[in-house]
């Protein structure tokens, strides 16, 4: 595991340095220690508890398997961005946010599957045919595309949170964000609005060093949550391994049984008929114990499903449902929209513009484990959420 950040490594590296007094956002009172020379200084304490938190939650996302998209377009921060989130294998994007990269996400997926399609153009020899001004044309595209988009190739479904330096700058994926409910992580100055993000990280950013190990406590955090992830993969395929030749054995198993049976024949012929019928009460006996066993590796099932799964719920939501029952692929399947409306309303009014009506059908599928089936689904039908 790796090593949590101290106040004294945060305090070395500015973390502290707020903006100007007179650019203040009253939000940010809370995390504000002091005043200093007409400069506001951030409570490291406060930021150390924070990120702590941050790192739970984005460890419990990558381990899930959800990408999580980080945004800073900014000069001092593009460059340690790019560097420390390539390591984890997320996407970035450091040079200009496209408007509607997250709400119109399919339109900005046929600008990516145009790159892939220049790239096969260039393998099978296509490209060759094409003139000289065509060809120069395709390879300006081709370089257009790469710099803008080239970091989200890999990014075929709506990340499962966003990581924010400088929300001000970034206002607009911020409102993108808040519109289809995914989570918001940010790194949050003095001068910014606390109230938008999800998780804050009060923190000075605009110094190159306070980005920097901020970045890398957060990538730190996302890098154990892929390892579990990874383990838990293993452990699933040795498992299923390991019980296939159980399997083949059980199945073998029967087939010298009727022998021991023909053998005792003659001996139970002495028997009267009349206790004949003994063995058919304890059978119902023994089925009527053996019923609530099944009912409870039924519901045993049913508990702790990743309810995130299904898109268009985020962490957020999935908390909502599970505090009010709703704990399980089968128990969703089985709730109707218009309940799942009220609860979600009365958790926040930020999800009362969510829409469950596919929330049941999706729930379904994965109750029955028809994965490929739900990511086809959410694909094709609505774009998916990942």
């Amino acid at each position: 595991m790796a090593t949590k950040v101290e106040v004294k490594q945060l305090l070395e590296a500015g973390v502290h340095f707020g903006h100007l007094t007179r650019k203040w956002n009253p939000n940010m009172a809370p995390y504000i220690y002091m005043e200093r020379n007409g400069i506001h200084v951030i409570n490291l304490y406060k930021t150390v508890a924070k990120l702590d938190e941050a790192n739970e939650a984005l460890k419990s996302i990558s381990a899930s398997g959800r990408k999580i998209l980080f945004v800073a377009t900014k000069k001092q921060a593009k460059d340690i961005v790019a560097e420390k989130v390539a390591n984890v294998n997320m996407p970035y994007i450091t040079e200009r946010w496209p408007g509607g990269m997250l709400t119109n996400f399919v339109t900005i997926r046929k600008a990516v599957k145009k790159m892939a399609s220049i790239d096969r153009m260039k393998k099978d020899g296509t490209f060759n045919t094409l003139s000289k001004k065509e060809r120069l044309q395709v390879d300006r595209l081709r370089a257009k595309l790469e710099k803008n988009l080239g970091s989200i190739s890999e990014m075929t479904r709506l990340p499962g949170a966003l990581f924010i330096v400088d929300t001000m700058r970034e206002h607009i994926a911020v409102k993108e964000a808040q519109k289809l409910n995914i989570p918001i992580f940010a790194m949050v100055d003095t001068n910014s609005d606390p109230r938008d993000v999800d998780y804050v990280i009060p923190s000075n950013d605009d110094a190159s060093k306070s980005i920097d190990i901020i970045m890398t406590d957060v990538t730190n955090a996302i890098a154990e949550g892929l390892a579990e992830r990874k383990s838990e993969k293993q452990s699933d395929n040795e498992g299923k391994e390991s019980a296939e030749p159980k399997a083949k054995k059980k199945a073998a198993a029967p087939a010298e049984e009727p022998k021991a049976k023909v053998e005792e024949a003659p001996k139970e012929e002495v028997k009267a008929a009349a206790p004949a019928e003994k063995p058919k009460a304890k059978v119902e006996e023994a089925a009527k114990e053996e019923a609530p066993k099944e009912e409870a590796k039924t519901e045993a099932k049913e508990q702790a499903d990743d309810l995130t799964k299904i898109e268009g719920i985020g962490p957020k939501a999935a908390e909502a449902l599970t505090k009010n029952g709703v704990d399980s692929y089968a128990s969703l399947a089985k709730a109707e929209p218009e309940n799942i409306k009220e609860i979600l309303t009365e958790a926040s009014s930020r999800m009362a513009h969510l829409d469950p009506t596919s929330w049941p059908k999706q729930a379904e599928m994965a109750a029955n484990g028809k994965w490929d089936e739900l990511k086809e689904w959410q694909d094709s039908v609505k774009g998916g959420v990942e």
